[in-house]
């Protein structure tokens, strides 16, 4: 068995597609879309995603604002930036780079970001939203993943999704939108960890199978389920080089997968973020 390829870039480029129209509708109101990054410090991935952010952006004419503060900025500094992007009408939606540096509070400077601006789906508001099946900005991986599942026509009500890793930006936020009852979600889902002592009893179980512990190669051939889908979210460096947490011969068990490193999880979650700020930029317009 050799595994379809859950093309991540193929769909955002399909979703940006439909944005564009979205952002044209705009415009005839005289109203450009705006998304702001705010970055601490200078972790070089960090900084690779913010300007792969803006260049996403100038392709669908969203204007962009970023904000570059050092790696020895005070929390007031970081602060002052959130305000100054709450107050400014011309920013819908903006995010802060993660991770910061370790001196300051990356969760209480989130927290004093306008819900209605959150571009990430992560202020504790609209977490809140997700977990109530309230409509709000949905965390952006996650949305990612669901809608790659939809779009390669994988299976999700009623199956067994097993999330490895319960972080905040993926594997809770996740595991709480597959199971949701709603359309193209209705599953029965799992969320196990590296702290479990057995992995593979839970993963060989998995319809859908989501690695997002950030552990190079945890989820190996043997703990996958004959044509299910796998999703490779997670990643981490090692020997300073990216490795996902899918370790090679996945793909000759897995039904679906995504591609490990590139092209695959990565566009849908910058998809999520231009879809969040053009919706923040349409509920402002609305009133």
């Amino acid at each position: 068995m050799t595994a379809t390829r859950l093309d991540g870039q193929v769909v955002a480029d399909g979703l940006k597609a439909g944005l564009a129209d979205r952002i044209g509708a705009l415009a005839e109101r005289g109203i450009t879309p705006g998304l702001g990054t705010v970055l601490v410090g200078d972790d070089g991935p960090s900084a690779n995603y913010v300007a792969m952010k803006h260049r996403d952006c100038a392709e669908l004419s969203i204007a962009s604002f970023h904000e570059h503060l050092p790696a020895d900025a005070t929390e007031a500094d970081v602060v002052a930036v959130v305000e100054r992007f709450n107050a400014d009408p011309a920013v819908d939606a903006y995010l802060l780079q993660y991770p910061f540096p370790a001196h300051l509070d990356y969760e209480s400077i989130q927290a004093r970001v306008d819900p209605a601006k959150d571009a990430d789906g992560l202020h504790e508001v609209s977490l809140g939203r997700l977990l109530l099946g309230l409509p709000g900005p949905l965390p952006c991986t996650p949305a990612g993943i669901q809608a790659l599942l939809v779009h390669h026509d994988v299976p999700i009500e009623g199956r067994h999704a097993v999330v490895v890793g319960r972080g905040l930006t993926i594997g809770r936020p996740l595991a709480i939108l597959l199971a949701r009852k709603a359309p193209n979600a209705n599953a029965a889902v799992t969320v196990v960890h590296t702290g479990v002592a057995d992995l593979g009893e839970h993963t060989r179980r998995a319809d859908i199978l989501v690695a997002a512990a950030g552990s190079p190669g945890i989820v190996t051939p043997d703990m996958v389920k004959p044509g299910s889908a796998v999703v490779a979210a997670g990643v981490a460096m090692r020997d300073g080089r990216m490795v996902s947490d899918v370790a090679d011969g996945v793909a000759d068990v897995a039904g679906w997968l995504t591609p490990r490193i590139s092209g695959g999880v990565g566009p849908m979650t910058r998809a999520m973020l231009l879809e969040n700020a053009v919706r923040a930029a349409e509920h402002a317009a609305d009133g």
